[in-house]
């Protein structure tokens, strides 16, 4: 019996071992089928969705200033949103003001600082400045009366901090999923990955979660070989030189991701350095114009889009709502779009902001507003 029982165990984990690697076929053809499903809907042409009821925005925007403080002015992301949110205000009789800075938490402070004396109604917090960093100036806004709103920063499942008047987050899990299924697809399911991030902005976290968990899933066969933390400040001194390294000691590395789009101009030249530029994929977002550009040369394989412009009405319908005591939107209500070399001539050459995502949300806005 003894005898018996051995031989039926032996049996067992032959079978079991003979059965895995088909198991594990299976659920990596499962995975890749889930990936590509998902993707397809980030590749059909933005349709605008109104964020809420009609209301005369100029009614409610006339003779008001809005102070909008990025975390770094040198990211061409956000001046670039913020310069389409003074063409809307203007359109609106809203005064949109830029605090430029270089990513010091005493210049973020210096414009709570001028906000307050110069008796603006609205600081935007723009992608990136977390309230927690400069709670005591966001008290002593609101206390004067200057209503205090972030934009393009926490995820939905974020709480915002209790002190702001309100937020207009974005899917930054959301965008780490995209991202996960774009390596499980254009590596086969089988991406060593280096990934570039700055974890101290709060929406990295979910990002990388959604990266993470989405790999997790839909590319058992994938791996994250290194993450690269780099701070916000910090990029245009250490990005270059830390995927160089990283690079030369991890020769199997096959896809780089840098979460932000902006990092990318880091990331080429040391690409270039390692005579890896074409060889390894990089895929991004933001939809920067300079990155989409380096889609056109071969340099860049993937940036997921916004249209900045869209952002700008989007941020500016959210915070008039907020001043005139709307309902405001749970979200930005702004899609996400996959350029790739397939329709990246659609965003212009060179690339513009705002070009490849259609124009319907400027008479959907305009519509919303009472301005048609």
């Amino acid at each position: 019996m003894k005898h018996f029982w051995k031989f039926s165990t032996m049996a067992s984990a032959l079978a079991l071992a003979l059965v895995a690697p088909t198991l594990s076929a299976q659920s990596a053809d499962d995975g890749m089928m889930r990936a590509k499903e998902r993707l397809a809907v980030y590749t059909e042409a933005p349709v605008f969705t109104a964020p809420g009821e009609p209301f005369d925005i100029k009614a409610c925007a006339a003779g008001k200033k809005m102070l909008s403080i990025p975390n770094s002015s040198a990211n061409p992301f956000l001046k670039g949103i913020i310069d389409r949110m003074k063409v809307v205000g203007n359109d609106i009789g809203l005064e949109v003001v830029e605090w430029e800075n270089q990513g010091q938490p005493s210049q973020w402070v210096q414009g709570f600082d001028f906000a307050i004396r110069s008796k603006f109604d609205v600081i935007d917090l723009i992608s990136g400045i977390s309230p927690d960093t400069v709670a005591p100036q966001v008290k002593a806004a609101s206390d004067a009366g200057v209503k205090v709103m972030t934009s393009h920063f926490y995820d939905p499942s974020f709480e915002p901090h209790p002190l702001i008047s309100s937020s207009l987050p974005i899917g930054f899990n959301e965008i780490g999923k995209i991202l996960a299924n774009w390596v499980t697809v254009n590596t086969n399911g089988k991406g060593n990955i280096a990934i570039v991030v700055s974890r101290e902005v709060p929406p990295t976290i979910p990002l990388v979660a959604g990266f993470e968990s989405e790999l997790a899933e839909n590319c058992p066969d994938c791996k994250i070989v290194r993450e690269i933390n780099v701070g916000v400040a910090e990029w245009g001194t250490k990005i270059q030189q830390s995927v160089q390294a990283v690079l030369q000691s991890n020769p199997e590395i096959d896809v780089i991701i840098p979460i932000y789009d902006s990092m990318s101009q880091f990331v080429v030249p040391a690409l270039r350095l390692t005579g890896t530029l074409g060889k390894v994929k990089v895929a991004t977002f933001n939809g920067t114009p300079f990155v989409l550009d380096f889609i056109h040369d071969g340099s860049v394989d993937m940036n997921i889009g916004e249209s900045l412009d869209w952002i700008a009405y989007a941020t500016v319908d959210g915070h008039m709502r907020d001043l005139c005591g709307l309902a405001v939107p749970d979200k930005l209500n702004v899609p996400f779009y996959i350029f790739d070399k397939d329709n990246v001539a659609d965003a212009g050459k060179p690339a513009q902001f705002d070009t490849g995502y259609g124009d319907a949300y400027i008479a959907g806005f305009h519509k919303l507003w009472g301005m048609e």
